[in-house]
C-alpha cells in the first residue's frame, strides 16, 4: 500500500484532493494529512473520512523540523503532496513575514525531511519516491490584457506580491534540490481554483456568503482584472496524473482555460444564486446587483493571469473537464446545501479579518 503525506490537507484544495484520491483508489492507498489548522484549515472538510483505517490526521506545523522529521521516521512515506501554504494576497500585503516563514522555511523543512528519509548512502534515492510541490500561476506576474499571451512553464518568474514572491521562493528551493541533489520532485503551477470547502476570504465564496446575507459585494478597482478559473476536482486529477505519469524534475502548468473578468464573476454569482434559490427562500430577496461596491484597488494588483496547459496535455493527457458554467452551479449548490459549514467558518476570527480588510474602503 502506497503511503501519501499530504501537507495542508484540511484546507480547500488539500481536502478536495484527499477526497478525490479516496474516491479513485479507496483502500489501495494510505493518506497521512498534516495540517497546522490555522484559520483556513478545517477538519470539518474531512469529517466523513475520520473513521477510515487508511487515513490519519496529524496536527503539525510544516516549519516545525522535529515534528516533520518524526512523521517521516515513524512512517514509510512514498509520496509527498505539498499544499500547505499561506495563500491570500491581501493577508500577505498586511503581514509578509508570515508568508515567508510558512511558504519558504516550511518548504525547506519538508524538502530536508523527505531527502533524509529517501536518500541512499550513495546519494541516489529510493525507488518510486516523489515530492510534488503545488504552486500558483501568480509567480509568473501579470499578462497583457490581450487575450493572446499565456503563462508557460518557461515563462520567467516576476512575482508582484509578498504572497507570490514567497511561493516563487519555495518553487526555486524545490528546483534547487532537483538540480543539486537530483531529488525526485515535480512542481505544478495552477490557476485560480474554485469549488467546495473554499474559505470565504477568496472571491467566489465571499460573494456567495455576502450576497445571501445582503451585504456589499466588494470589487477591487474597475473589476476588469482577469483570472483563469479551474474547478478544484480537475486540479486534483491533474496532481494525481503528474504523480503517476509526470517526468521527474519537470514543472507542469495546470490551467482551466476559463478566463473571466472579476466583475463577470460577480454578476455570474448573483445571477446563479437568483436562479437556484427557490422563491420562498427569504435569502433570495437579499441577492441583488445593487450590492456591488467598487473599492480601492489592491496594491500591486496583477491585471491578467492565463495558463497554457499545453505541456501537461501533451505529455500526460490531462485537460480541464469542467466548464465554468457547470462548475459554478455545482459550487453554489454546495454552499447552499452546507450553510452550517459556512456559518462555522465565517464566525469569530474570520469576521474580524473581514471587517479589517473591507470596512470603510
Amino acid at each position: 500500500m502506497r503511503t501519501y503525506l499530504v501537507t495542508g490537507g484540511a484546507g480547500f484544495i488539500g481536502s478536495n484532493y484527499i477526497h478525490y484520491m479516496f474516491r479513485k483508489y479507496d483502500n489501495e492507498i494510505r493518506i497521512i494529512n498534516v495540517d497546522a489548522l490555522t484559520y483556513a484549515g478545517n477538519l470539518e472538510n474531512l469529517e466523513d473520512l475520520r473513521n477510515r483505517d487508511n487515513y490519519t490526521f496529524i496536527k503539525a506545523d510544516i516549519t516545525d523540523k522535529a515534528s516533520i522529521e518524526k512523521i517521516f521516521a515513524e512512517n514509510d512515506i512514498d509520496r509527498v503532496v505539498h499544499f500547505a501554504a499561506e495563500s491570500h494576497v491581501d493577508r500577505s500585503i498586511r503581514d509578509p513575514e508570515v508568508f515567508v516563514h510558512t511558504n519558504v522555511l516550511g518548504t525547506a523543512v519538508m524538502l530536508n525531511a523527505a531527502k533524509a528519509a529517501w536518500e541512499n548512502p550513495d546519494g541516489t534515492f529510493k525507488e518510486d519516491r516523489k515530492f510534488l510541490h503545488v504552486s500558483t500561476d501568480e509567480v509568473y506576474g501579470s499578462l497583457p490584457d490581450d487575450g493572446k499571451s499565456y503563462f508557460y512553464e518557461t515563462t520567467p518568474y516576476s512575482p508582484h506580491s509578498p504572497y507570490s514572491a514567497s511561493k516563487a521562493g519555495s518553487d526555486l528551493l524545490v528546483r534547487s534540490y532537483m538540480d543539486t541533489y537530483h531529488f525526485p520532485a515535480n512542481i505544478t503551477n495552477t490557476s485560480n481554483n474554485y469549488g467546495p470547502y473554499q474559505f470565504p476570504e477568496k472571491l467566489i465564496p465571499l460573494l456567495i456568503n455576502n450576497a445571501l446575507a445582503g451585504r456589499e459585494l466588494p470589487v477591487y478597482g474597475d473589476g476588469m482584472n482577469i483570472r483563469d478559473w479551474l474547478y478544484v476536482d480537475d486540479h486534483a486529477k491533474g496532481i494525481d496524473m503528474v504523480q503517476e505519469h509526470g517526468r521527474l524534475f519537470e514543472t507542469y502548468n495546470i490551467g482551466g482555460h476559463n478566463e473571466k473578468r472579476n466583475i463577470e464573476i460577480v454578476n455570474i454569482v448573483i445571477e446563479t444564486l437568483l436562479e437556484l434559490l427557490p422563491d420562498d427562500d427569504p435569502r433570495k430577496k437579499n441577492v441583488s446587483k445593487d450590492l456591488i461596491k467598487y473599492i480601492e484597488d489592491r496594491k500591486g494588483h496583477d491585471r491578467r493571469y492565463a495558463i497554457a496547459p499545453d505541456k501537461i496535455k501533451k505529455e500526460i493527457g490531462w485537460e480541464p473537464e469542467t466548464m465554468f458554467a457547470d462548475g459554478i452551479k455545482k459550487t453554489i449548490k454546495w454552499y447552499l446545501e452546507h450553510q452550517e459549514w459556512l456559518s462555522h467558518v465565517t464566525s469569530g476570527d474570520y469576521q474580524n479579518y473581514y471587517d479589517t480588510m473591507y470596512k470603510d474602503r
